[in-house]
């Protein structure tokens, strides 16, 4: 299969320049800057960057995406929510991809898969107009055949299989029930032709689990690479997890 590939999602750089430049992000002085990290990034090997815009503006900015789509050398994946200022947003901004997420403003971060089967409805129009611009989509769900059915009859071109309760168990060690989650949602999506994605809680230490997962082509990583940052650097970190994402089987 390859290697797999590695988006990196800078939302919290931002994060970190927001907790101190939360009224001013624009001014000369804020830092860090989340373009310069994704150049970063991209130097150390990554093969896109993933930025959630959300609602509330609690890390990126528009200005952020903005300053991304006009910077980056190899793609921009959008994180949204599917509401309608912000699909405006991703129709003017022109994104290579989407990744439509559900989106709740008491969490910390997003919790799990966008429920597919309860928000067809309201998806469709939405993936017809993004679609139409020309921008790939991809749908963060929870790793369920029935999900994936959906999936498939809403045309998406990806899924990003939620890995964050793999992540869980991990550290519980009882990840057993949940490889098998994914690595069943993992056959079923490539079986209809959609390339297969992962993300949520990946960090070096349980990096090994996914390698038993089939079918991925992406991985997106952010929280644990900008931790791992802090002690490395993030050319450092970035090319790191590349290391420990080698010689995937498939």
């Amino acid at each position: 299969m390859g290697n797999l590939q590695l988006g990196v999602n800078v939302d919290h750089i931002a994060t970190l320049r927001q907790a101190r430049y939360a009224t001013t992000p624009d001014s000369k002085n804020a830092e860090p800057d989340p373009v310069v990290a994704a150049s970063l990034c991209e130097r150390a090997g990554a093969s896109g960057i993933t930025a959630h815009l959300r609602a509330d503006r609690r890390h990126m900015q528009d200005r952020d995406l903005e300053r991304l789509r006009a910077n980056l050398m190899t793609k921009l994946n959008l994180e949204m929510g599917n509401t309608p200022e912000i699909i405006d947003f991703a129709l003017r901004l022109q994104p290579d991809e989407v990744c439509l997420v559900p989106e709740n403003r008491a969490e910390i971060t997003t919790e799990g898969g966008l429920d597919l089967v309860r928000h067809e409805r309201e998806l469709a129009p939405t993936m017809k107009r993004l679609h139409a611009a020309g921008i790939r989509i991809s749908l963060f769900i929870d790793p369920e055949p029935e999900q994936i059915d959906v999936a498939v009859r809403l045309a998406t071109d990806m899924v990003e299989l939620h890995t964050g309760a793999l992540a869980n168990a991990y550290t519980e060690k009882i990840e057993q029930q949940e490889l098998e989650r994914l690595q069943g949602a993992a056959i079923r999506a490539s079986s209809f032709g959609l390339q297969v994605n992962a993300g949520h809680g990946i960090n070096y230490r349980n990096i090994s689990l996914i390698h038993r997962i089939p079918n991925l082509v992406e991985l997106n990583v952010g929280h644990s690479i900008v931790a791992r940052a802090i002690w490395v650097g993030l050319e450092s970190a970035v090319s790191e997890m590349l290391t420990l994402m080698q010689n995937y089987r498939g």
